[in-house]
């Protein structure tokens, strides 16, 4: 973000959210001093204070930042300047209380946190915009400033005010033209909620329609994605001409209820977001606790995960807007890094396409409700820990920066990660049973319970990921069912232009293929036929296709097909089932050592079962259990040049980690041998085609690792030879140069 030299490396950054208003005295120039000794690079400024920015109803103070970024500037720190739209002043919603957002028909949340309007209202964006044309008008030409953060942490809930319900209705209209023809796509002929006429649909609070509930969410996501990139347009329109280029984007927090972030990215210039993990002992690998699922991620592999989905907003490098320097601070999540453990995860995420690391905070806060969320100095203001490792590490990236940045992460397989069926499971329809084992409805997050299973596997197996969406696997083939509100936020030519532009691209099935011979496709809940005919050609082309629970099960509008499941995969796939059930208990698999596959350890199928039935395929593993024992497990079938295995269960840890092994036997990673189960090697490509090996050490006990080729360590520049020993300290990582 804001490099200076055209034909440089893109720059690695470092650094913090700053508020220096937040602050008590003056210690402007001590802190930057502080950061500037620590290889700080960059800050984020702003988005938090609109009362501070504007006191009074069109009452504008604007000249307080203007010391930060002369002091940034000075010692050669980038700022980041955010709007402050997420967090409205008093005297907003006190003169216009109609802006309050709803969490359901009729109930304002009331003022007193943050987050609480409703954006789409008039009053609203009148105010909003008003405000990002005065900072930006202040500050564009300030020479600190290297981009520009629009809003915060959006769509935080969803929004259920009149107005909003209104335009769904107009959305809908616009979508489906008619009642008769809404009524037979979502099949309202059920519970005799046929509509007579448009004024019949009724409240989102009450609905038990998963159509409807499918289509509310989608509605909800793209006044989400349009909301951004309206404010994306109001600070370029103001932009001269001399800056028309400057990066904007916004701080996406990616397991947010209202947002899908692969549409609302279409409209930055780089992906940004949260990366919040447990610290301390859950950063041991090999690490065996379940799964769990959250804004706090827990696990080497989880971390790992979340960075290869912020890669994937855009399929290109991305901002780590936000990560924990300390404890979180609130309840039983005050847990914090022990000694190399800020290093360790740092580059983590750069070894998946970060290419900034930035801290919340810099300061911990001293009032507030995020009092004992820690920052990279304590309360007493005084550097320790936290601080010593941080600086060590920005000295390092300073370091490292021309050797590391513009590297992209190499990959083995591909993950196929989809919101789309995500909202689609997580309303009460067929799910796991909840890990407390108390049986509902349904399970919200049902989704990623299915499909995460599978990356951890990868993970266990030294396999690496790159996550895709469906958008920028189909193309245009994912636009069917997409459309966005007719009252977009934004000019509607410049709206159709960009989204008619995003959605012509895709991918080829055949050079796919070719690219990435493995691709994991779990829980596709919603894909249309024109995606499972994107599939079949891919696995005709030499592609390995894995597909899991709920894959091609229900179609665009998430209605259960007709076709033999798993649909329009079931002949390639050799292999059909009727029945699924909930596992109330792990069910032993055993291997029939069929096609190599065997199994390294006790496995077991959890939580869900579909009754694979054989016509073609070939059994791999199977239940040792006296019911389920007349169905498989886990069957593979070929097809044209290539494969489809399909998995019936969720996989415990051991038979994911197995079923990757066997399917990537060589990873590109493979040689780089450690003395213990918690060594972990990535790798990446830099521009000039020579290659990285990112080698972590995921314990508090020392470790080694045997070089696959020749390498030099770019931290202390020791060279070393194909079978060398590299050693590693506790909580340790190396960044070596390929040299061969």
């Amino acid at each position: 973000m804001g490099d200076t030299e055209h034909n440089a490396p893109p720059q690695l950054r470092i650094g913090a959210a700053y508020y220096h208003e937040y602050g008590r005295g003056d210690r402007l120039d001590h802190d930057l001093d502080l950061m500037k000794q620590a290889g700080f690079t960059v800050i984020r400024v702003g988005e938090s204070v609109w009362s501070t920015w504007e006191p009074q109803d069109g009452v504008f103070n604007l000249d307080w930042l203007e010391p930060v970024l002369d002091g940034a500037h000075a010692r050669g720190i980038g700022v980041i300047l955010g709007t402050p739209t997420y967090a409205v002043p008093p005297w907003l919603a006190r003169k216009h209380p109609e802006i309050a957002g709803e969490t359901a028909t009729g109930v304002r949340m009331p003022w007193g946190m943050r987050q609480e309007a409703d954006f789409t209202h008039p009053a609203f964006l009148h105010h909003a915009e008003r405000i990002i044309h005065k900072i930006v008008d202040r500050y564009q030409e300030h020479p600190a400033i290297i981009g520009y953060q629009v809003d915060n942490e959006p769509g935080i809930r969803l929004l259920y005010n009149h107005s909003v319900f209104q335009r769904f209705l107009d959305h809908l209209r616009h979508t489906y033209g008619t009642v008769e023809r809404l009524n037979e796509e979502w099949g309202l002929v059920y519970w005799s909620h046929r509509l007579s006429t448009w004024e019949d649909l009724w409240l989102p609070d009450g609905n038990t329609q998963p159509q409807y509930d499918l289509a509310w969410r989608r509605f909800q996501a793209s006044l989400v994605t349009d909301y951004i990139a309206w404010q994306t347009d109001v600070v370029r329109s103001k932009l001269s001409s001399a800056n028309k280029e400057m990066p904007i984007t916004t701080c996406i927090s990616y397991d947010q209820v209202g947002v899908e972030d692969e549409q609302l990215s279409r409209a930055l210039t780089v992906a940004a977001g949260n990366a919040y993990y447990d610290m301390a002992e859950t950063l041991a690998h090999p690490f065996t606790e379940p799964m769990s699922a959250g804004w706090i991620v827990r696990g080497p592999w989880a971390v790992y995960q979340l960075a290869d989905l912020m890669y994937s907003s855009k399929q290109a490098p991305f901002l780590v807007t936000e990560t924990n320097a300390g404890s979180i601070g609130f309840g039983s999540i005050n847990s914090v890094a022990f000694d190399g453990q800020w290093r360790q995860v740092a580059w983590a995420l750069m070894s998946r396409g970060a290419t900034m690391i930035e801290y919340w905070h810099w300061h911990t806060l001293h009032y507030g409700t995020e009092t004992f969320w820690g920052g990279v100095l304590p309360h007493d203001g005084i550097p320790g820990r936290a601080y010593n490792n941080i600086a060590e590490l920005g000295q390092e990236i300073q370091k490292l920066s021309p050797h590391v940045g513009g590297a992209t992460p190499d990959a083995d397989v591909a993950f196929l990660y989809d919101s789309d069926a995500k909202w689609a499971l997580s309303f009460p329809i067929t799910a796991p049973l909840p890990s407390n084992g108390v049986q509902g409805m349904g399970d919200t997050d049902s989704y990623r319970r299915i499909a995460l299973p599978f990356y951890r596997g990868a993970f266990d197996a030294g396999v690496q990921i790159n996550t895709v969406r469906p958008h920028q696997l189909f193309g245009a083939l994912s636009e069917d069912h997409c459309a966005t509100t007719p009252d977009s936020l934004r000019d509607a030519a410049h709206h159709d232009a960009t989204h008619h532009d995003a959605a012509a691209s895709g991918e080829d099935p055949v050079e796919f293929a070719r690219r990435r011979p493995v691709l994991i496709a779990v829980a596709l809940y919603t894909a249309t036929d024109a995606h499972l005919q994107w599939l079949t050609q891919y696995v005709e082309a030499g592609g390995h296709l894995i597909v899991g629970p709920r894959t091609a099960y229900a179609d665009h509008e998430g209605r259960a097909r007709h076709e033999v499941k798993p649909a329009f995969l079931a002949r390639p796939a050799g292999v059909s089932y009727q029945e699924s059930a909930n596992l109330h208990q792990p069910v032993p698999v055993t291997s029939t050592q069929a096609e190599g596959f065997t199994l390294s350890g006790h496995s077991a199928a959890h939580e869900w079962i579909d009754f694979l039935r054989p016509e073609g395929a070939t059994t791999l593993a199977e239940y040792n259990h006296p019911h389920f024992g007349q169905w498989s497990a886990v069957v593979t079938a070929r097809h044209g040049a290539g494969r489809i295995t399909t998995v019936g269960t969720v996989p415990d840890q051991q038979l994911a980690a197995d079923l990757m092994r066997w399917a990537v036997p060589v990873p590109r990673t493979d040689g780089w041998v450690g003395s213990q189960a918690s060594v972990r090697a990535t790798s990446m490509t830099r521009p000039d085609g020579s290659g990285l090996v990112v080698v972590h050490n995921w314990a508090d006990t020392p470790a080694t690792v045997t070089a696959a080729t020749p390498c030099v360590d770019l931290s202390d520049e020791a060279p070393y030879t194909t079978g060398d020993t590299i050693r590693l300290t506790p909580w340790d990582v190396r960044i070596l140069h390929v040299t061969h």
